[in-house]
C-alpha cells in the first residue's frame, strides 16, 4: 500500500509559492518595519530599541503637523472634485453620440502616462512665465499666477492635477452606469422626472456600490501621493506648501537615515487610512445600496 500525504498536506505544498513569497516579502517586512518604529535606526548601525521615543519624536515635531495638515487639505478638495468629475464624465460618456469611442479613449489615456512623464508635462503648462496655462490665460486678458512658485497656488495646481488621472475610475464608473436596469430609467419617466432627478435618485443609489469602491481608492492614494510632488514642488515648494506625508517620510529614511521614525510614519499613516476606510464602511451602512 502507498503512503500518501493528508490533503491538507497536499494542499499547503500547493500554495506554498505563495506562502513563501508572502512571508518574505510581506510578513516579514512588516514586522521589521514595526520592529524598527520602537527604535533608533541610522541604517548604517544596528537598531537599538527605543520604545515610543519616535512616535514621541513626531508628535513634537512641527514639520511632521505641517505634512499631516498639507496632506488633509489635499485629501478633502481632491476626493471630492475627482469624484464628482468622475461621475459627470462618466455619465457624459455613457450617452449615444458620435465620436464616443474616441472620447473614451482620450479620458483614459493619461492615466497610463507615466507619472514622471505627466509631472514634467504639467511643470511646463504651470510654468508661471512661459507656461501654457498662463499663455491661454493672457489671450483673454488674465494675468496668471506663478503657480507653482507661490504658497498660495502650490495646493490648488496639485489638485488639478489631481484630476488628471482620474480615467481609471471613469472606466469603472462607465461599467457600473452601464449595468443599471432600463425599466428603473422607464419608471421614473412614468413618474415625470428629469435627468437631474434620475440621475440623483436612481443612478447614484444603483452605483453606490461602485463609488465607496472609488472613495476607498482615492482615499489610499491621496494619502499615498508622492512622485508627483516631489518632481514639481522642489522640496516641497514655497513655505512648504507641496510638502506631503509620503514624501517626508521618504526623506527620513533615505535623506536623514531616520529609518526608525520614517517606520514610525509608516505605521502612523497605516492606522489613519484603516481609520478613514473604517469610517467610510460606517457612513455607507446608510447611503450605500446593495441590489438583491
Amino acid at each position: 500500500m502507498r503512503w500518501r500525504l493528508p490533503e491538507w498536506a497536499v494542499g499547503l505544498l500547493f500554495i506554498s509559492p505563495w506562502l513563501v513569497g508572502f512571508g518574505a516579502f510581506m510578513a516579514l517586512p512588516i514586522a521589521l518595519s514595526f520592529w524598527y518604529s520602537l527604535s533608533d535606526y541610522t541604517i548604517l548601525e544596528p537598531p537599538v530599541y527605543v520604545g515610543l521615543e519616535n512616535y514621541q519624536r513626531l508628535a513634537e515635531d512641527p514639520v511632521f503637523w505641517k505634512v499631516m495638515w498639507n496632506t488633509v487639505i489635499y485629501a478633502v478638495i481632491a476626493i471630492p472634485l475627482g469624484t464628482i468629475f468622475a461621475l459627470v464624465i462618466a455619465g457624459l460618456l455613457n450617452a449615444k453620440v458620435i465620436g464616443l469611442t474616441f472620447f473614451r479613449a482620450a479620458v483614459f489615456l493619461p492615466s497610463l502616462v507615466p507619472l514622471v512623464a505627466s509631472a514634467m508635462i504639467w511643470i511646463w503648462i504651470f510654468n508661471g512665465e512661459n507656461g501654457l496655462l498662463n499663455g491661454a490665460l493672457e489671450l483673454i486678458g488674465i494675468r496668471g499666477p506663478n503657480w507653482l512658485g507661490e504658497a498660495a497656488w502650490m495646493m490648488p495646481s496639485l489638485v488639478i492635477i489631481s484630476l488628471w488621472s482620474i480615467g481609471q475610475a471613469v472606466v469603472i464608473y462607465l461599467a457600473a452606469l452601464q449595468d443599471v436596469p432600463t425599466s428603473l430609467y422607464e419608471a421614473a419617466d412614468l413618474d415625470g422626472m428629469g435627468v437631474i432627478g434620475k440621475f440623483w435618485n436612481v443612478t447614484i443609489p444603483m452605483i453606490s456600490p461602485v463609488i465607496l469602491f472609488n472613495v476607498i481608492m482615492a482615499i489610499i492614494a491621496t494619502w499615498q501621493i508622492f512622485a508627483v510632488p516631489f518632481i514639481i514642488s522642489l522640496d516641497g515648494g514655497p513655505e512648504r506648501s507641496g510638502y506631503f506625508y509620503t514624501m517626508y517620510l521618504y526623506d527620513q529614511a533615505f535623506r536623514f537615515l531616520n529609518m526608525g521614525v520614517a517606520s514610525a510614519m509608516a505605521w502612523v499613516q497605516l492606522l489613519i487610512i484603516l481609520g478613514l476606510t473604517g469610517l467610510t464602511f460606517l457612513v455607507s451602512r446608510r447611503t450605500v445600496h446593495y441590489r438583491a
